[in-house]
């Protein structure tokens, strides 16, 4: 580790990139809707953003993997996803608006390096008796950054305009570099990835996240409940203006569970080896199940408690889920099933939006119901498919 390097100096650039990665998204939709007056145009940032993530999750780790110096490569990508988002606003109103959202895909193709590249990074950080207790508060910068992004972006874009917003967005980004670039770098003790093509490096990691049971249940798990947290964001506008009298008032349900998240996994990072990860997996999943269930009422009072539940199950299990995979992975593919990982959930909540949208309108209850069955089928279905992958491995 590099002299004067620390978990605290990790966790600083992480929640700094993860804040501006919270608050891009808000601070883009604001500032198309402010320079272009289309909230089609607005929201189509947004999505190009988001889905490009899912394209660029699994080379970006395989190209971090390969990296004797991950921190570096790690530092460049988040530089250029700043300078992705100045480039967004410089284009706003003075490039075809096909042309902006071209240039949201590609920023968008390095969105998981605020996510799972630094948290692949962990293990070189903090030595094994301490990583249960770093991982923990790792997982805690997500909350924390969920909890602060949109509501900076408000904030700059009600006193400065939409367009300052953005800006701060990518300086929150851009200030995590440096400290991405003193990153440590990979000890000669430590395998890097084969210099193969980056196709059958790919291919290398989907393999042992479905080869190992641990692995894949815990993804599956995740990745099935990201669908029905999407389904609940989908319901969100029309749970504000039903039950709390105004759409906009929906969004404090995420600030009641990005708070009980934050204090869940406070609680574990005191305790980080009470409950064992793989079944914090499952049973937050259940948790989540029953806050979904609990908002189908359609009570305000349920609805806030609701959110809080929600929140307890969204924390720990975000703590676990890494926690299982910096222990299955294998260090010359941590960085690559990291950024898979983050992928595939930011496609799954992609889909639950998709799929909960038409289904809330014609009715809401149906659709939280049917984002509470999803999340409890998959502490089920995960389970399962861990066995049967553990078979096929043998």
């Amino acid at each position: 580790m590099p002299k004067g390097y620390s978990v605290r100096s990790y966790l600083a650039g992480a929640t700094a990139a993860r804040a501006g990665d919270e608050m891009s998204g808000p601070a883009l939709l604001l500032a198309g809707l402010a320079v272009t007056g289309s909230a089609t145009g607005a929201s189509s940032l947004l999505a190009g953003i988001t889905v490009a993530a899912a394209v660029g999750g699994p080379v970006l780790g395989a190209l971090l993997d390969r990296a004797v110096r991950p921190g570096r490569l790690l530092a460049c990508a988040l530089a250029l996803y700043a300078a992705g988002l100045a480039a967004i606003l410089a284009g706003l109103g003075r490039l075809p608006t096909a042309w902006t959202v071209l240039l949201a895909v590609l920023t968008g193709l390095l969105g998981p390096a605020l996510s799972g590249g630094w948290t692949a990074q962990l293990p070189r950080v903090a030595a094994a008796p301490r990583l249960p207790r770093a991982n923990a508060l790792d997982a805690m910068t997500f909350g924390a950054a969920a909890l602060a992004g949109p509501a900076l972006a408000g904030a700059t874009a009600e006193v400065l305009g939409a367009s300052a917003a953005v800006v701060v967005a990518a300086a929150l980004v851009a200030v995590a570099a440096p400290v991405a670039w003193r990153l440590p770098a990979r000890t000669a003790a430590v395998p890097r990835a084969r210099p193969a093509p980056v196709t059958a490096a790919l291919a290398a990691g989907f393999r042992v996240v479905v080869r190992s049971p641990p692995l894949a249940r815990a993804t599956l798990v995740s990745v099935v409940c990201c669908a029905a947290q999407g389904m609940l964001t989908a319901c969100v506008p029309l749970l504000g203006a039903r039950v709390l009298g105004e759409a906009g008032r929906g969004a404090l349900l995420f600030s009641c569970a990005a708070v009980s998240a934050l204090a869940a996994n406070a609680v574990l990072a005191r305790h980080p080896r009470s409950v064992a990860p793989d079944t914090v997996v499952r049973l937050s999943a259940l948790v989540q199940a029953a806050a979904l269930a609990l908002a189908a009422t359609g009570r305000p009072v349920a609805l806030v408690v609701a959110a809080l539940v929600l929140g307890v199950g969204e924390g720990p299990q975000l703590t676990a889920l890494f926690a299982v995979r910096h222990r299955e992975a294998p260090e010359h593919l941590r960085g690559q099933i990291f950024t898979t990982g983050a992928s595939l959930k930011v496609t799954a909540f992609a889909l639950g939006v998709a799929v909960a949208g038409p289904l809330a309108t014609w009715s809401l209850p149906g659709a939280l119901l049917t984002a509470a069955g999803t999340a409890a089928g998959a502490a089920f279905v995960g389970r399962s498919v861990g066995r049967r992958a553990g078979r096929e491995s043998i």
